[in-house]
């Protein structure tokens, strides 16, 4: 995240990733109004594309095809992402409520958030269908429903109730993709029957005779049931019961019916029409609203009634980005007049599709790839967004070579632990400075570990640490938790429990409200995270800058007993990592626009994840020494373990977790910026010509923000310690190398490519007696494991 340019005069909140909310951000995104800021609110951060999302369900296209990636998006318009579910709003004090943050201020706001299905009025429906829309959440859905499907060896009866484009499209979608995946598990597809289900006398009964034609055609020649005029009365498990028919035997029942609102507008205050949507004006501006906007399936058009179709949120989105524009510049708004005959390209699930304009009826292999085409060039203008280019950096006339290097670098600096000062760096910084001599001060500066250890006295001694970074992310709630994560990270890493907690904030400055807000969220955030380890938030200090910061003064205690030192790795322990690494080159992708949001949400999640359990776990397994993986990278915070501890250690390099989406940000170069002075610890290394050209070598000097702990216990152990990890959520901890007696060798550190040496030293471990891990008893025993 860099600097504020332009303090925030204006904020706008776009609630829903829609069609017209993503060219919402790419028209501000290429013409900005200094001093706007927008936050796009979405429960999904990849929006499905209507138009080829059937497409996808065929197997026509992959994922990345049908969808739009909203956080490059979202980072060329300057804007917030934040993944969540909008539950309600706060009209008269402009804020959006969210499920799982606190409230989002906005001056501006704008609804896309399509529909839901309407299944509340049939009885069953809900319980025993499976919904299409909201479409963001239909792809988890049908994966599901194709498990089942091969669960039952493809034997299996489908169901789709709705006769509308989208029904008929999908249907045929996902027989073809049932077909396919039941052929190919090995199974007969023979066993796989479908029906479509509607209560009107019709298929497709807003299209020509001649276009409803082609697909009875369609569903004749692949064996499709078609039953038409029978509404469905009540939904029971495996069936359909229908008025005046009997009943159709179905094991999978797909929901297309008729659209309906979600289900919060009815209480959130706006003006609804009697089916319960948003009624807005020809500006798409809400009736009685000047500050409220909306458009897509959610909206009841006054001046005509539109289908709920995404080719009309698609048309909208330009009117919408114009007239929030004018909104915010003080200019009268203009109207959106959607198309009266709209062009309509409905494909059968392969490569063919029938269209129909202005009456007219045509279909073939030549419009389906017509269709292709107008759908990829619709998503390019999405996904192939142009290059973030670089803040400006000034530079002295007096800069050499040298400096012009180093100084080239300096306006894409990464925030998190990616802006730490490098190791060599702050060793040689260190190297004069003579603390004043304290008897009680048990680890200092003269033998720093992850916090400093003072006596106080009591029985206990004093853990001292200090964290504080610039913001890796625009979103002040979700910074909050992973700051404050991150400074409990060192409490964890030598065995203790935290105590007292001061922050150190720093926010851009600006109008008081949105000052207050930012820091509002932020504080709350991180105050969440301490609340739940009972460290308590007791001071701290607040300054203005140019970038938001937060850091944390933490108090803990320990016992000098079972104080963990970086020193206390073993000949004969494994290695064992918590959270896979990669946090900083997806931070730094994600700052040129070129991280999917996905791996982005992805590693904040693993981010926000506490190591308290963790720390537990490892205590239980009898853990000899720990640190937390963080600005120095894995290979830079292994090595302080290996000389403190005067031993040498093996690394299985493909065991390493990684972060999903790392691999591919390191292949493109993309680097932190702190990348190249944790490089410099390479000759800890041996035989480094080889193991350099290794496809994870840079990863292991990637700098984490709120990392794992790296931690050894006896190589018995390990196993069972991992699974106790696993099933307390942390998914990707694993063993990643074993410590053996130092060598004569300078390189103390050997990376073993094939994995062979760690099989080997696990397959000649001992058990370390039969303990199961019992969370309940995890504190207590952890306290006499050593």
């Amino acid at each position: 995240m860099q600097g504020v340019s332009h303090p925030v005069v204006k904020d706008v909140v776009l609630v829903g990733a829609g069609h017209s909310h993503v060219a919402v951000l790419r028209m501000f995104g290429m013409k900005p109004i200094p001093g706007v800021r927008f936050t796009l609110i979405s429960r999904e951060v990849h929006t499905p594309y209507s138009g080829m999302l059937p497409g996808f369900i065929a197997g026509n296209y992959g994922f990345d095809d049908a969808h739009i990636d909203t956080g490059p998006l979202a980072r060329l318009a300057g804007a917030r992402l934040y993944q969540d579910e909008v539950v309600g709003l706060d009209l008269a004090g402009r804020n959006v409520i969210c499920r799982g943050r606190p409230p989002v201020p906005y001056d501006l706001l704008s609804l896309n958030i399509g529909s839901t299905p309407n299944t509340a009025n049939v009885p069953g429906a809900n319980e025993h269908a499976i919904p299409v829309k909201p479409i963001d959440g239909f792809l988890g859905r049908f994966e599901a429903l194709v498990a089942r499907v091969l669960a039952r060896k493809g034997r299996a009866r489908v169901a789709l109730v709705g006769a509308g484009a989208g029904g008929v499209e999908l249907l045929l979608s996902v027989e073809r993709r049932l077909r396919r995946e039941v052929t190919r598990a090995g199974f007969d597809a023979g066993g796989l029957s479908f029906a479509l289900v509607s209560d009107v006398p019709e298929i497709l009964p807003n299209f020509p005779a001649a276009f409803r034609s082609r697909f009875h055609a369609v569903f004749a020649a692949r064996g499709i049931g078609v039953v038409t005029g029978a509404p469905v009365t009540r939904v029971e498990a495996g069936r359909l019961v229908l008025d005046g028919r009997a009943p159709i035997e179905a094991d999978e029942i797909l929901w297309t019916t008729q659209a309906a609102p979600a289900r919060w507008l009815a209480t959130a205050g706006l003006p609804l029409d009697r089916h319960g949507f948003l009624e807005v004006g020809d500006t798409l501006c809400v009736a009685g609203h000047d500050d409220v906007f909306a458009a897509g399936d959610t909206i009841a058009f006054a001046p005509r009634n539109l289908p709920k179709s995404g080719v009309y949120a698609v048309r909208a989105g330009p009117v919408l980005a114009d007239n929030l524009r004018r909104r915010l510049t003080g200019r009268p708004l203009r109207p959106y007049r959607p198309q009266r005959e709209a062009l309509y390209l409905v494909s059968t699930g392969e490569r063919y599709a029938v269209g129909s304009r202005n009456g007219l009826v045509f279909a073939g292999a030549w419009v389906w790839r017509w269709k292709d085409w107008i759908d990829r060039r619709f998503m390019r203008k999405f996904n192939a967004l142009p290059e973030m280019a670089k803040p400006p950096t000034a530079v002295s006339p007096v800069a050499d070579e040298t400096a012009l290097r180093e100084i080239s670098a300096i306006a894409m600096r990464c925030g998190g632990c990616g802006a730490k000062v490098g190791a060599s760096v702050l060793s040689r910084a260190l190297a004069a400075i003579e603390p004043a001599p304290r008897v009680d001060v048990v680890v200092g500066l003269d033998a720093p570990d992850d916090a400093a250890l003072v006596d106080v006295g009591g029985d206990k001694l004093s853990l001292q640490t200090v964290d504080y970074f610039r913001a890796i992310i625009d979103d002040p709630y979700t910074l909050g938790k992973i700051a404050a994560n991150h400074s409990l990270g060192d409490v964890y890493a030598m065995g203790g429990e935290p105590q007292t907690a001061l922050a150190i904030a720093t926010v851009p400055y600006g109008l008081e409200t949105k000052v207050e807000a930012d820091l509002s969220a932020m504080m709350t955030g991180a105050n969440e995270v301490l609340r739940e380890v009972g460290c308590a938030l007791v001071g701290g200090h607040t300054s203005e800058g140019a970038d938001l910061a937060l850091g944390f003064a933490i108090n803990g205690l320990v016992s000098a007993k079972t104080a963990l030192r970086k020193s206390g790795l073993r000949p004969g322990d494994a290695l064992i990592l918590t959270k896979p690494i990669g946090t900083g080159t997806l931070l730094a992708a994600d700052m040129r626009g070129k991280a999917k949001a996905r791996w982005v949400m992805a590693a904040i999640a693993h981010m926000i994840r506490s190591s308290s359990r963790a720390a537990e776990i490892l205590r239980w397994h009898g853990v000899h020494a720990a640190t937390d993986v963080t600005g120095f990278g894995l290979l830079g915070h292994l090595v302080e373990m290996v000389r403190a501890s005067q031993v040498d250690v093996t690394v299985a390099i493909d065991r390493v977790p990684r972060l999903d989406g790392a691999l591919e940000t390191v292949e493109l170069g993309i680097f932190s910026s702190l990348q190249p002075q944790n490089v410099r610890l390479r000759r800890a290394i041996g035989d480094l010509e080889t193991v350099a050209k290794h496809p994870l070598y840079p990863l292991l000097f990637d700098p984490q923000t709120s990392g794992g702990l790296l931690a050894s216990v006896a190589l018995g152990e390990a196993g069972r310690c991992v699974a106790a990890l696993r099933a307390a959520g942390y998914a990707g901890a694993d063993v990643i190398g074993f410590v053996s007696e130092r060598s004569g060798a300078l390189d103390p550190v050997t990376l073993d490519l094939t994995g062979a040496r760690l099989a080997e030293a696990l397959a000649g471990a001992h058990p370390v007696g039969r303990r199961t891990y019992a969370p309940e008893e995890g504190a207590a025993a952890g306290t006499s494991a050593h």
